[in-house]
């Protein structure tokens, strides 16, 4: 792959490094995507993450039982509604994860160079000497001198709570391991992880299967996050099962890459999924951590050329106990940006941190000022040559509304869609202004009833740079007279003023289809 990374607009004059940053109704282009648990369910901390940013609530599988996420859910409805700021729901799959079982959660000390059982039989109490898992097939998969990590669910890496193992020799069904390290687990759940090694697990399982067809349907999932995809065969077997849920025939499907067997089938996993996760915590004990910012750049940039969201997680693990996060963290979240991430995931830092609405925060401002210097002109110029001639009808309208706005300086581009596909080939081309997505809804019928489409596309492009969603009449249609569009664009106008990024004698791109034809014009407003 040729160089990629977007250098950043020269030159910075020192002096704007000093100057406060901006608050502003649209904060950063990037989104932020929390992870909802016990540290932030409530509705008032809830409307603390949505006020600070957060766009995405994600909910884990991996611990906490349907009635518990259900709360939380509920909560997230009460707070979105007193906020009015939208939130998209995403359902993330236990997936092929081996996991140490603690059932009395007494605290393990293990000790270097001491030896450990792994050992299938969940009978048996976990204790200094013997760790039950939730996998029979661990024996046959590994061999002596492999690597296994156990760390607490969701370890942040600071703590001393994980655990290095070398396999020593294999008996029967257990494994027999070396401790390199000397740690205390504590806590009910581990994840344990072996590196560079295919687990023989399904990608989907059954409790996983159980979960969306029960929970993901009564609540209408935007996103579904599988959890160690490997294969396109994997994403293709989720979206097939999503399908025959009715209205989950809409969730779009983040494919999350975890270990080198997903990064080896990159290419092919992207052309089925509607997005990308980089689980960095997991492929940072998979791959020797110098080849992570690269697989990083490389993947970002494939995900961006496709125009599909890439998510990159673990980026502030130390503000999970502290309310600032280290100089390599802040680094970190604006080269994420600069490398062309579209929305930031927090795990650990919002589900049991102690500073969730902190955390969004400051990930937040980093973002935005990352934004700032991003080097959207040499952007433009490799997607487009990226693309290739002759461009598609809906790829050329995307690319000169985005040309146009930026010629004009424009401050918003409004985008009429009723798909979000429009919208969401716009915020490929990475303007530098707020795109304001009106989703005009379309009317569907299954023969019984007739219902408005529009919620989910509205709700999806809150995972995506740039992308601003608002849900437009349903008395209004997309393509229909010069009248009823004149009404919905100054609805959009309004919105843009009430929210403070339109000013009066602004200019503003509208990209509309008009009959068979997309237009893209630009006004300038009067007062």
């Amino acid at each position: 792959m040729h160089s990629n990374h977007l250098l950043l607009e020269e030159p910075i004059r020192m002096a704007s490094i000093l100057e406060p940053s901006k608050a502003s109704f649209f904060p950063e282009m990037t989104k932020i995507v929390g992870t909802l648990g016990p540290r932030s369910r409530s509705v008032e901390v809830i409307s603390g993450c949505l006020k600070a940013g957060m766009s995405v609530a994600r909910f884990d599988f991996s611990w906490g039982d349907s009635a518990y996420h259900q709360e939380t859910l509920d909560n997230l409805r009460t707070a979105v509604k007193s906020t009015k700021k939208l939130c998209a729901v995403m359902l993330d799959t236990v997936g092929a994860e081996m996991q140490v079982v603690n059932k009395s959660e007494k605290a393990i000390s293990l000790q270097q160079d001491d030896n450990v059982i792994l050992t299938p039989d969940k009978g048996q109490e976990a204790s200094s000497q013997v760790l039950p898992i939730n996998f029979d097939g661990l024996a046959k998969a590994v061999k002596k001198g492999d690597t296994i990590f156990v760390g607490q669910y969701l370890f942040t890496g600071s703590e001393t709570t994980s655990v290095w193992l070398e396999v020593d020799k294999v008996n029967g069904n257990d494994v027999d391991c070396k401790i390199k390290n000397s740690a205390t687990l504590a806590g009910a759940l581990f994840t344990l992880h072996a590196s560079q090694i295919h687990i023989d697990l399904p990608t989907l399982t059954e409790k996983d299967k159980e979960k969306i067809s029960s929970w993901g349907v009564a609540n209408k999932i935007d996103f579904l996050s599988l959890s160690y995809t490997r294969h396109a065969q994997d994403v293709r077997e989720a979206r097939e099962f999503l399908s025959k849920l009715g209205d989950l025939s809409q969730t779009q499907i983040f494919a999350k890459i975890e270990n080198v067997e997903g990064l080896t089938h990159f290419d092919e996993i992207l052309q089925e999924a509607d997005g990308i996760i980089l689980s960095r915590g997991n492929l940072g004990i998979d791959l020797p951590p110098e080849k992570v910012f690269l697989f990083q750049k490389a993947a970002l940039y494939k995900c961006n050329m496709a125009g599909k969201p890439a998510v990159v997680t673990r980026v502030v693990d130390s503000m999970t106990d502290n309310l600032r996060p280290t100089r390599a963290e802040a680094t970190d979240v604006a080269n994420a940006v600069l490398d062309g991430s579209d929305a930031i995931l927090l795990g650990a830092e919002t589900l049991r941190g102690l500073y969730p609405v902190e955390t969004i925060s400051i990930v937040g401002k980093i973002c935005a000022e990352a934004e700032k210097v991003f080097n959207q002109d040499l952007y433009f110029k490799k997607t487009v040559k990226y693309v290739g001639e002759p461009m598609t009808h809906l790829e050329s309208i995307a690319s000169s509304a985005v040309r146009a706005a930026i010629k004009v300086k424009a401050s918003v581009i409004i985008c009429f869609t009723s798909s979000g596909r429009a919208a969401r080939l716009i915020a490929k081309y990475r303007p530098t202004m707020p795109v304001l997505s009106v989703v005009i809804p379309r009317l569907k019928t299954n023969q019984l009833r007739w219902s408005f489409s529009g919620a989910f596309e509205a709700r999806q492009s809150l995972i995506v740079r740039g992308l601003f969603p608002m849900l437009a009449d349903p008395r209004h249609p997309a393509e229909s007279t010069s009248a009823t569009n004149e009404s919905v664009l100054k609805v959009a106008l309004d919105h843009g003023k009430a929210s403070g990024v339109i000013k009066s004698h602004d200019r503003v791109v509208i990209c509309q289809k008009v009959g068979d034809a997309s237009v893209v014009k630009i006004i300038e407003l009067e007062d």
